[in-house]
């Protein structure tokens, strides 16, 4: 922390407020005093200007293209790491040694099962529900199982509470697939890694061998590993904001599921095929190219350029690789939908319009084609995303429980409704 500070007068009066430097990243002023000293409130509607928190988990430099985990690179965390690494590092700060990797593994897997009863909040739900919304309900739901756990001062609680969410979310998410589908519940299989058990609980049938393709398997990790924390985005931050007010974990969790449901920040890969299917054809492009270079039309091409990233999306490289990878291995390269969605993403690395914006395509437009690819269906994308973000948010909620200067949220506002009036007689009105 520097000795800097910033002053503002206001009204002829002037205040300083305290400057922080972080590791890296802009400097903060410290602001938190401002409506004491001056009667006044900031205005920063998205929060695109304000710290809300300390945070040592992730570090995102939209200039640079660069996003931190613990301060290891994303592309070497993928290329180096499986999802399990990931999660610890992210929950404890550093990368396991062997015996903490298996300790922690072996953690994880004695809470795959969830209690037998909660499968049956699966008959309440209508077969075409959207996958989300189950989450929402059966995630929110594990507090009325887990009494054990919701002590949110103790810390082997929040571990103990941690472990479990990560480790049933993907047999959670699972079963939503399997119930919409009208097919028997998978349990898991703990002989498998996290990502291929998934696969198995997904698409395996009591009637026959489940036989692992490593190439897949692969593939879903990297995108749970790409997927896992982004900073204080919209479902973290809400994630902190629940859980501010000390609410118990799994209910934080459900908020944060919540909030990603939303088409502008996790349902951006499925609008991204949605979109792909209504180009419908490879003979179109050129069609909805012209479309998405005029202002005036309400077209726009869905997993291209990003909202932090001003350059290239460091995860879209290693989604790319992992996209083709996929498409070879499956023997999809002449799908129809992959040859449209390989078309666009020519046009996008080649065209001047693009570049000069620098629309590249995003993590969500390929991670969007391998899932689909996989089989996995288009509603259940921004589900397999709440699966990955999970250790996040967890990382994120732990962080804030331990730290001494949190509060319970209370964003601020500009009112503008109607001034102090009486209420008139009913005659009157």
């Amino acid at each position: 922390m520097t000795q800097k500070t910033a002053t503002l007068t206001y009204n002829g009066k002037t205040t300083e407020y305290p400057v922080y430097s972080g590791t890296i990243g802009p400097e903060v002023i410290d602001i938190s005093k401002l409506y004491a000293q001056t009667g006044a409130f900031t205005y920063d509607p998205g929060f695109m200007s304000t710290a809300a928190c300390k945070s040592s988990i992730t570090y995102i430099d939209g200039e640079k293209g660069e996003l931190l985990y613990r301060g290891y690179p994303i592309e070497q965390l993928a290329e180096k790491c499986d999802f399990m690494e990931v999660c610890y590092l992210l929950k404890n700060g550093e990368l396991p040694n062997q015996a903490q990797y298996d300790d922690w593994v072996n953690r994880v897997r004695k809470h795959t099962m969830v209690h037998d009863q909660l499968t049956r909040f699966f008959n309440g739900f209508r077969r075409d529900a959207h996958p989300m919304a189950v989450l929402v309900g059966v995630v929110g739901g594990l507090s009325a199982f887990y009494h054990d756990s919701l002590d949110i001062n103790n810390p082997e609680h929040r571990m103990t509470a941690a472990i479990r969410l990560i480790a049933k979310m993907p047999t959670i998410t699972a079963m939503a697939y399997r119930y919409n589908m009208g097919l028997p519940f998978m349990y898991p299989k703990n002989d498998y890694d996290y990502a291929t058990n998934f696969l198995y609980m997904m698409f395996g049938t009591p009637c026959e061998e489940f036989k692992p393709n490593p190439v897949l398997s692969r593939a879903l990790d990297r995108i749970l590993i790409l997927h896992a924390d982004h900073e204080q985005n919209a479902s973290t931050s809400t994630v902190r904001l629940s859980g501010s007010s000390g609410a118990n974990p799994f209910a934080c969790i459900a908020a944060g599921i919540a909030c990603l449901w939303g088409p502008a920040h996790g349902g951006a890969n499925e609008a991204c095929l949605k979109m792909l299917e209504e180009i419908g054809d490879v003979s179109r492009v050129p069609e909805y190219i012209k479309r998405a270079k005029d202002k005036n039309d309400p077209f726009r091409l869905m997993g291209f350029g990003h909202r932090v990233y001003k350059n290239y999306d460091p995860r879209a490289k290693l989604m790319r690789q992992t996209c083709h990878e996929v498409l070879d291995e499956l023997g999809l390269r002449d799908d129809p939908l992959f040859k449209l969605a390989m078309e666009l993403e020519r046009i996008a690395l080649e065209d001047e319009y693009f570049i000069e914006k620098k629309l590249y395509p995003n993590v969500d437009f390929y991670s969007g084609i391998v899932q689909s690819a996989l089989g996995i269906p288009t509603n259940l994308f921004t589900g397999i995303f709440a699966m990955a973000r999970t250790i996040g948010w967890i990382a994120q909620w732990h962080e804030m429980i331990g730290d001494p200067e949190q509060k319970i949220g209370r964003p601020r506002q500009l009112y503008l409704g109607a001034s102090k009036r009486d209420v008139p007689d009913m005659a009157a009105r």
